[in-house]
């Protein structure tokens, strides 16, 4: 997918919102475990209810491939269902791939022309040859780890090295990548101070934000630090909307949590008057 299709969706649904499918077995409403798939049902219902509200659906693979192939096949098709019935979405594989060039040409292969999702998440770590293989997909993106929202991100991703935070030296590296117009960088929103940092690095890259709701994130703090001219943000919720209710009732409430979130996304998409 362009971005300029993604951001048509944001303008046209006055929404970024990506509904983040982490989807466990221990978790989904016990009805639907008699269900022949019920990984697929309970991501089905989801999808459907929530498909008006968000722009993006973004599963993290964890949680598909601790099923093994079964797993697998679950995803394949949640994936299939989304492109076929709601061709208009952001597919994120939540994968957190990298390795050398041949290996993530491989992963690059089968996210991205076997499954046909429209982006998938990165590790910088191993530099360079590890996440170019990713942006040689035209319409493909590849989303950096920049900035993340767990407890942990701060062992490494601020440390100073040469008086510069490693996770800045990050965005500036990554900029000079062969095709690095295909990038997104995932920043946490658990971080939002920082985002005005980020801004002054990548101030037209599109950054994937979790952590807004559950992890204690503001999505108000995050629209006045991250927003740019093409709305360039994807804020993603899980388990605020996908396991809101245990209940016969979980699609529909789970839509009444993304219809929250959708809706304070208008109004601050209005107040920066980035609502037309």
């Amino acid at each position: 997918m362009k971005i300029e299709q993604l951001v048509t969706q944001i303008r046209k649904k006055q929404s970024f919102l990506c509904v983040g499918l982490d989807t466990d077995l221990e978790k989904i409403p016990t009805h639907l475990l008699d269900h022949e798939d019920p990984i697929f049902s309970f991501n089905k219902a989801i999808i459907d209810a929530t498909q008006s509200l968000c722009v993006a659906y973004k599963p993290n693979t964890a949680f598909y491939e601790a099923y093994g192939a079964a797993g697998w096949e679950s995803l394949s098709k949640t994936l299939r269902y989304i492109n076929e019935h709601y061709p208009e979405m952001f597919t994120i594989a939540d994968a957190k791939r990298g390795d050398i060039g041949n290996t993530s040409t491989r992963y690059a292969k089968a996210f991205f022309e076997e499954m046909d999702f429209d982006a998938i998440t990165v590790a910088p770590y191993m530099g360079k040859d590890s996440v170019e293989p990713f942006l040689d997909f035209a319409d493909r993106h590849t989303i950096l780890l920049a900035l993340t929202s767990n407890e942990g991100a701060f062992d490494f991703q601020t440390k100073m090295v040469e008086n510069k935070e490693l996770y800045k030296e990050v965005l500036k590296t990554s900029k000079s990548y062969k095709n690095a117009q295909n990038l997104m960088y995932v920043v946490g929103a658990t971080k939002a101070s920082y985002l005005r940092d980020v801004r002054e690095i990548v101030p037209n890259s599109f950054l994937l934000v979790p952590g807004v709701g559950a992890q204690g994130g503001s999505l108000e703090e995050v629209c006045h630090y991250g927003l740019n001219a093409d709305v360039g943000l994807l804020i993603n919720s899980s388990r605020g909307i996908i396991y809101a209710s245990q209940g016969e009732d979980f699609a529909q409430v789970a839509a009444e949590k993304a219809r929250e979130l959708q809706s304070q996304m208008a109004q601050e998409l209005t107040k920066f008057g980035q609502n037309t």
